[in-house]
């Protein structure tokens, strides 16, 4: 195997890799940021698993695209001698590529820093804590604001001003740890370091800010649930406290670090209206029969070949249209 032929067909495949995950991710981008306005209208109530998705899907969709589809196709189809040499537009596709994915990642690591920073001056004061139903790390805190949040995205561990458990009563405080740990089984603090590690072209735009604030408010409402299911009495609990802590702290805002708060997300009012409602019936599950799912398999297992051949003409006329 000559090394610079090998060399020139790995630069020439991880430039069209880039040029791709660029493209892909602008049309993916434009997609949602048309179709954000339309879906927040007519789904205001859906669960936060499709605003999270909606949210990522440009940076992750593209990365799929390259991954699953790109790659084996050029693997397959591409000649290994003979690699076309550098197109200038290409190589400023590339380069935008990794452009992306730096801003991602610079953004993530920011808003990491930013909440271990957080996370290490609420700790100078921590004692530890037990709380009633986890057996998670718990810290009692001083702070001058009242705060019950969720740290961590691999390890985490609860932090409780001690003011608030004092104005908490007994019910209330277990509830309150209760959608808490809704948050940790919901991946939450994850999920928000996901949106701002996605390479996209959302950030900072009317779309992002509504799937983002539509995710806090969902996550928000199925913490809730977790906390109290059809528990008439902890519904009340959790209502309760919520409505203490937000008269303790009217100008809680949603936070951009990977930290999950009591009242930091979501509309309070809408919150409370839903837990002193009665209790919901439970929602049916609707899961694919084994047949569809097969079908729907095999589907894409035969189609996948051919799709693999399409992709790679296009690559072929994506060559030969950028000037």
């Amino acid at each position: 195997m000559n090394v610079s032929t090998g060399l020139a067909y790995t630069l020439h495949g991880t430039t069209l890799a880039l040029a791709w995950f660029l493209l892909a991710n602008l049309a993916l981008t434009a997609a949602v940021a048309l179709a954000t306005p339309a879906v927040t209208r007519r789904l205001r109530g859906a669960p936060a698993s499709l605003w999270f998705g909606l949210r990522i899907l440009p940076g992750m969709g593209a990365a799929l695209f390259v991954a699953a589809m790109f790659l084996p196709s050029y693997w397959k189809y591409e000649p290994f001698e003979g690699v076309e040499g550098f197109d200038i537009t290409l190589t400023i596709c590339g380069a935008a590529a990794i452009a992306l994915v730096t801003a991602a990642g610079v953004r993530a690591l920011s808003a990491w820093r930013s909440a271990r920073r957080r996370t290490r001056e609420w700790m100078r004061t921590a004692q530890p804590l037990q709380l009633p139903g986890t057996q998670m790390p718990a810290y009692a805190i001083a702070a001058d604001a009242p705060v019950m949040a969720l740290v961590g995205v691999l390890r985490p561990r609860l932090l409780v001003t001690r003011g608030l458990i004092d104005a908490l009563t007994p019910e209330e405080l277990a509830a309150s740890v209760a959608h808490e740990i809704g948050h940790s089984s919901g991946r939450d603090n994850l999920k928000r370091l996901m949106i701002r590690a996605s390479p996209d072209m959302l950030p900072s735009s009317r779309s992002s800010r509504a799937l983002e604030h539509l995710w806090a408010a969902s996550a928000e409402h199925h913490a809730d649930h977790l906390a109290s299911g059809r528990d008439v009495a902890r519904r009340c609990a959790l209502a309760s406290a919520l409505v203490k802590v937000a008269r303790l702290r009217p100008s809680a805002t949603p936070m951009a670090e990977p930290i999950s708060t009591l009242i930091g997300g979501g509309d309070l009012a809408s919150r409370v209206h839903s837990l002193l409602d009665a209790a919901p019936a439970a929602a049916p599950v609707r899961r694919p029969t084994p047949v569809i799912a097969s079908v729907s398999i095999l589907a894409a297992a035969a189609a996948y070949a051919p799709l693999l051949r399409v992709v790679h003409f296009a690559t072929e006329a994506l060559v030969r249209v950028l000037p």
